[in-house]
């Protein structure tokens, strides 16, 4: 998942803004108890997030796709003051993790959760958002695209996670892949789309941002 060489990665570690302490024992959590621990978005994307959360200081954000609650909360550092973070998740068994490591970092009155299907949630939460952040089903990309592109806010940002998938997107594609499909297929829908601009950006396992125009 990692393209850049091990030195070359490692040195953009050692010259990003550390972890915090809640964010860095969550790491280890995550990585010593959970199931495909490589779904956490870690030191250096985290860093990425926030990054953008603290330059854009939205009100409003949407996250599909909670796992253990890192990106969350590294979101929701950059909320303006009256600024709420939803995120959704299919598994309600990490659900008490999430709370546990938002009120650990002091982000939880600015984080809510919901356990279920994103398909069915987002279109009940009646908000404009200044981030949306995709990083669930792999299959559902472009409906999720579709689900919130006409409840972003202008100049709002969608930024999609895992869009190289190990560099599978561009391999002779497995006809029984349907990830690496489905991926491809959000790849083209966005660069097509006339409503934003994109830059894919090969960090980590690529993140796809896009401006709403």
């Amino acid at each position: 998942m990692e393209f850049l060489p091990e030195k070359v990665d490692q040195y953009a570690h050692n010259h990003t803004s550390p972890e915090s302490d809640a964010l860095a024992k969550l790491n280890r959590e995550t990585q010593a108890k959970i199931l495909r621990p490589r779904m956490l978005s870690g030191h250096l994307q985290g860093r990425i997030l926030a990054m953008f959360s603290h330059m854009i200081k939205p009100k409003r954000i949407l996250e599909i796709g909670t796992y253990t609650g890192y990106s969350a909360i590294c979101m929701a550092e950059g909320l303006s003051a009256d600024g709420k973070l939803h995120t959704i998740d299919i598994n309600e068994e990490l659900d008490d993790m999430v709370k546990s490591y938002a009120q650990a970092a002091n982000v939880s009155d600015k984080i809510v959760t919901h356990i279920g299907d994103a398909t069915a949630i987002i279109p009940t939460l009646n908000e404009s958002w200044d981030i949306v952040f995709i990083d669930a089903d792999k299959e559902n990309y472009s409906l999720y695209f579709d689900l919130i592109i006409d409840k972003m806010s202008k100049g709002g940002y969608i930024i999609a996670d895992n869009v190289l998938w190990s560099g599978k997107v561009v391999e002779p594609l497995n006809p029984k892949d349907e990830e690496t499909r489905s991926l491809l297929a959000f790849n083209k829908k966005v660069q097509d789309d006339a409503r934003v601009e994109n830059v894919l950006l090969p960090v980590r396992d690529g993140l796809m941002v896009c401006r709403v125009l």
